[in-house]
Formats: structure tokens, C-alpha cells, sequence
């Protein structure tokens, strides 16, 4: 491959990254998963040190030129002063403490809050939800930081929530909200998406009777099947069409 074809080459797959990012967006708010205040990342495919996210803007809005790029510190690459996230430090530790993780959404959907204020467990009672996995705990800043505005705006606290999530794919944030993390934003999409319905389905199942969860083997066996390519390509089909971006 020639040096232009190559240089052709990566350009391509950064201008597919950020196109996609600014979907992810648009879908999530949609699906009403991420409100007027949350955000998702994807790390850069050519270079794991750094990742994209919007600046400081509703995802539901967010456009091609509202997307930056950050080293794993945080630190904005290039000179744009317009605002970014405060709380960008949560998809930065998560990429540093991860490896494995190409895209994170960080967002307050209302159907997860009481589960992240009592000791009723979010493991997936639904076979579309086992994506969020088998283990989710709870990170509790005053564990730490004591009283704080609740937003997880330093590197500190950020690896401290990065600490709870482990090799999870969630971590819900007391009182707050929660993190979701995936090898990339379709997946990142149908964990976020799954955790919501699943809180969603736990509360109206508590209405009714008592509890079933899926099993360990179960989960994990649905889950490898939905993050496949596949189902992950039929699921991104039909939020990009919800999203208003069908036939793209």
C-alpha cells in the first residue's frame, strides 16, 4: 500500500469512527438512555491512547463538530477552547484501567436510579439483557471523597469508579447514575440499552411476584451470542432508523 493510500486508509476509519459517535449519540438519547447530561466515548482505533468524545453538549444534538479528542488523562488534543465534559475523566480511567474497552457511556436513566439506592439486584432477568453481565456493583463516592457536587470530575475519582467496574461491563454510581463499557459503540449501545429495560422490567415484575433471574451459564452464553457480529449489525440497523438516520 502506498503512503497516500495508507494516509486514505486512516483517514477513512477516523471519519467512520466519529460518524458512528455522533450516532451512538443521537441513538442513545432516542432510546431515552442518555439524558440532557450524559455522554459516550469510543477510543481511537489508531491510536489507544487517546479517545473521542462530544464537547460539552446534549447528546441529543451533538454534530460531527462537537466531537474532540483526549489523551487518557484528559488532557484536549489541539487547541479548541469551546467547554468540554467535566466528567470526561470517567471514559479516560476507564480506557487506562481497560484495555479491552473501545466505547463508554455514562448516563442517568431514570429506571436505574432506585437500583443504585438499595441492595435489589440489576443481574438480567431478560435474555435481551444479558449483555449487561452477571456482576454489577455499586460505587459510592463517599466511600472516598466524602461529600462532593456527585460528578466524577478528576482523574482520582474516575480510577476509583474504574475500580468498582473491574472486568465488568457495568457499575452503577449511588444516586447518580451509572457507567457502561464494551469493546465498541454498538456493543456499548446494547449494554446501555439492556441495562435500562432490564431495570425497567425488574420493577414491574416486583409488582407482581418475586424475582427470577437468569443464570450464570445463561448469561453468559446469551450474551457472547448478542455482542456477536450479527445481532449487534441488526440491532445498530434498526436504532440508526429509530434514530432518524435510516438508509445511511
Amino acid at each position: 500500500m502506498s503512503e497516500n493510500m495508507s494516509v486514505r486508509f486512516e483517514n477513512d476509519i477516523l471519519e467512520t469512527t466519529i460518524t458512528n459517535l455522533v450516532i451512538a449519540n443521537r441513538i442513545l438519547a432516542r432510546e431515552d438512555v442518555i439524558d440532557d447530561f450524559g455522554h459516550v466515548s469510543v477510543r481511537n482505533p489508531l491510536n489507544p491512547d487517546r479517545y473521542f468524545l462530544s464537547r460539552s453538549r446534549s447528546p441529543e444534538v451533538v454534530t460531527r463538530g462537537d466531537i474532540m479528542e483526549f489523551t487518557l488523562d484528559g488532557e484536549l488534543i489541539g487547541n479548541d477552547h469551546r467547554r468540554p465534559y467535566a466528567e470526561r475523566h470517567i471514559h479516560g480511567a476507564i480506557y487506562k484501567d481497560r484495555p479491552d474497552v473501545n466505547a463508554v457511556t455514562h448516563h442517568h436513566a431514570r429506571s436505574i436510579l432506585p437500583f443504585t439506592m438499595n441492595a435489589i439486584s440489576l443481574r438480567p432477568i431478560f435474555h435481551m439483557s444479558a449483555v449487561i453481565g452477571s456482576k454489577i456493583e455499586t460505587w459510592d463516592s463517599q466511600d472516598e471523597f466524602g461529600d462532593t457536587n456527585m460528578l466524577v470530575d478528576s482523574m482520582e475519582m474516575g480510577h476509583s469508579l474504574s475500580k468498582v467496574l473491574g472486568e465488568s461491563r457495568v457499575a452503577l454510581l449511588r444516586g447518580h447514575g451509572c457507567v457502561c463499557a464494551a469493546d465498541n459503540l454498538k456493543a456499548v449501545c446494547m449494554v446501555s440499552i439492556g441495562l435500562k429495560d432490564n431495570a425497567k422490567l425488574i420493577h414491574d415484575t416486583l409488582q407482581i411476584g418475586e424475582l427470577s433471574y437468569l443464570t450464570d451459564g445463561e448469561i453468559e452464553k446469551t450474551s457472547a451470542m448478542l455482542l456477536s457480529p450479527m445481532p449487534l449489525a441488526r440491532a445498530w440497523d434498526y436504532w440508526v432508523a429509530r434514530a432518524g438516520y435510516s438508509g445511511i
